[in-house]
């Protein structure tokens, strides 16, 4: 499974961004879907993550009520809006895909990584 993510880039304070992964190979064994991020100096964290029927999400604290992740299963594509971002939202965010039931929130729950796509938001 490969997996490729795109629409990061600079926005200002309280603005929005869309994010897409796109996954292509033996897709059909993925379940979860879920997007992580990486801020300068600072370990990788979670931010959300969708069930394999779109019927369950989970997100960090951080970004509920903010953010919005969903899925199409038909183009193997997760999605993450992000609205009113903040200066510390500036992170690189990856996606990733998991061959195991359920929601995960941890790193270790994912057994595919995107390459990472860069959002940067300024005051």
């Amino acid at each position: 499974v490969q997996l490729q993510a795109s629409g990061g880039g600079l926005v200002q304070a309280g603005g929005s961004l869309r994010l897409s992964c796109a996954a292509s190979g033996r897709t059909v064994s993925i379940y979860a879907m879920g997007w992580f991020r990486q801020a300068p100096g600072k370990e990788r964290e979670f931010v959300a993550t969708i069930s394999k029927s779109g019927g369950s999400t989970s997100y960090a604290d951080s970004v509920k009520g903010r953010f919005s992740i969903s899925r199409d299963n038909a183009k193997n594509t997760v999605y993450l809006q992000m609205n009113s971002l903040k200066p510390e939202d500036t992170a690189v965010y990856y996606c990733a895909a998991s061959n195991r039931v359920g929601v995960p929130r941890a790193l270790g729950g994912y057994d595919y990584w995107g390459q990472g796509t860069l959002v940067t938001v300024s005051s």
